[in-house]
């Protein structure tokens, strides 16, 4: 089989499995690389292949991008040509990482930075609410109630819906924002002069004010996220609540807020305190 057609008949069934753009594009990506590097045709492809592959290509790359890559191709080989050149190899266990949090007083200069009211609304939304940037960019006009306070995150990630607070402090502008849109016909809360965002656009904004800010530490918009989490856990909010906020399945995944939050960890009076 030519790589052109393996690659398309991977690319039908990730879609028909309805997999994120996201997957479908590093399934490709990691499934190409490989056959360009070996230089052998799909069918030909061993375990020994892909040994060679991640010595070259991986091993100073994070424990999480060989297991993209091992799972990228095992679902392509498994499924294409029922087999798995990846069987027997081991698997890294995956690096619990703690993220980079901004204070408050970095959120405020961060945001003061943003002189394009669109620009500052969307990225104080990512802030408020916790979003991911895939949930930002999708946001609908219709999904938001204004009277309730509430919207809905549809088909985040994992393919769920989530709801979210509509916080006070931007409810008129996310209004304004919203009536804006339905004016022109438009479906998304926000989009640009080509019609929807790209998670390129935002990164652009939170880089661009990061900079302006003078803030020292790696700003990303998932920082903003991370913040959230982070900051709500500080205020006293309990774990499974903001667990529900983020739309994490597992708890597990939440509770990495809690080895971060610098705040609480300032309260521990120390026990000779109470002598």
């Amino acid at each position: 089989m030519k790589k052109e057609d393996f690659l398309k008949k991977l690319e039908i069934e990730l879609k028909i499995s309805k997999n994120s753009q996201y997957t479908i594009r590093n399934y490709l990506s990691l499934n190409k690389h490989l056959l360009d590097f070996s230089n052998k045709i799909p069918e030909e492809i061993t375990s020994d292949d892909v040994k060679a592959y991640q010595s070259e290509n991986l091993t100073d790359k994070s424990s999480s991008s060989t297991i993209l890559f091992l799972a990228a191709i095992k679902y392509a080989y498994e499924i294409i040509l029922n087999k798995n050149p990846t069987a027997g190899i081991r698997r890294p266990k995956k690096e619990k990482k703690i993220p980079t949090v901004m204070t408050k007083d970095e959120i405020k200069t961060l945001l003061s930075s943003i002189n394009n009211k669109k620009s500052k609304l969307m990225i104080s939304l990512i802030y408020a609410c916790g979003f991911r940037v895939s949930e930002l960019i999708n946001l609908h006009v219709d999904d938001l109630y204004f009277k309730e306070k509430i919207g809905y995150a549809r088909q985040a990630k994992g393919k769920k819906d989530r709801m979210f607070n509509i916080p006070d402090f931007l409810l008129n502008k996310i209004q304004k924002q919203a009536d804006l849109q339905k004016q022109s016909n438009r479906e998304f809360l926000f989009t640009g002069p080509k019609g929807r965002l790209s998670p390129r656009n935002i990164q652009k904004i939170v880089e661009k004010a990061a900079k302006k800010a003078g803030i020292q530490k790696k700003i990303h918009p998932h920082t903003l996220r991370h913040s959230f989490a982070t900051h709500l856990l500080e205020s006293g909010e309990n774990l499974i609540a903001i667990q529900n906020l983020l739309g994490h399945e597992n708890l597990e995944t939440t509770r990495i807020y809690t080895h971060i939050s610098q705040e609480q960890l300032k309260k521990i009076k120390s026990p000779i305190d109470n002598l």
